[in-house]
């Protein structure tokens, strides 16, 4: 009886750790990272220009007096109106990337950058 007993939470034992192993592995650790970005005529002001590779949040947010967009990494926001916010996630890998306001002639006045993923 108490080689059974003995048994059991041997087994009891093993299985918490199969568990703990297997919760702690399906976890995503990576967090995103959030960018806060100012958009007006003609400039994007970033909150910070680098974050580490992985998940990328921007928050743009149109502080000017025309629309605008916010494209990086082949993604864009739609058009933002004055006063208005969008939100573009995007996954980067380590490198640099380049973003722009698509709206004609916007980023050949100055709606244009390089953010780097580390």
């Amino acid at each position: 009886m108490k080689r059974i007993a003995s048994l059991v939470a041997v087994l009891a034992v093993a299985a918490v750790s199969v568990f703990t192993v297997v919760a702690y592995a399906g976890q995503n650790h990576a967090t995103a990272t959030t960018i806060t970005v100012k958009a007006t005529e003609f400039k994007f002001t970033l909150s910070k220009k680098s974050a580490p590779h992985g998940k990328v949040t921007f928050k743009v947010t149109n502080k000017g007096h025309v629309k605008h967009d916010f494209k990086i990494n082949g993604k864009k926001t739609p058009l933002i109106s004055p006063g208005k916010s969008a939100t573009l996630s995007v996954t980067l890998k380590k490198g640099s990337f380049k973003y722009t306001c698509t709206v004609p002639g916007h980023a050949a006045a100055g709606m244009k950058g390089t953010f780097k993923a580390t």
